[in-house]
């Protein structure tokens, strides 16, 4: 049994996802870092696109769900992305860091992101 992992690093989005007004009305930049670890056997044996997890879905998946939900915390934003790229039959872990890099505080940081863990 041999499973790969797969790395996306920087997907961008733009979503409405935050406690104040100011960002639910006017949005920001998310950021999202996966990693993902896919049960490869077959796809590695036959060396088929088809055998394999499609990253190109998984990333449109990651940036239609930041642009279409709603949510206060980006706690409850990670959770859901993990819980639907678990759904997809290949994906035995992922590890989602969701970045908010112009996140309302009132001291100046780089970044502020949380991660989450999940398996099947």
């Amino acid at each position: 049994m041999s499973e790969i992992e797969i790395q996306v690093k920087g997907l961008s989005a733009y979503g409405y996802h935050g406690v104040f007004e100011h960002e639910k009305v006017n949005g920001q930049e998310f950021i999202v870092d996966l990693d993902i670890t896919y049960q490869a056997t077959e796809a590695i044996k036959t060396d088929e696109i088809s055998k394999a997890l499609d990253y190109g879905e998984i990333v449109n998946t990651v940036k239609t769900l930041i642009e279409s939900t709603r949510r206060d915390l980006i706690e409850v934003l990670a959770d859901e992305i993990a819980e639907t790229l678990l759904k997809f039959e290949l994906v035995k872990r992922v590890v989602v860091t969701l970045h908010k890099p112009q996140a309302p505080v009132e001291v100046k940081v780089a970044d502020i992101a949380v991660r989450i863990d999940r398996s099947k």
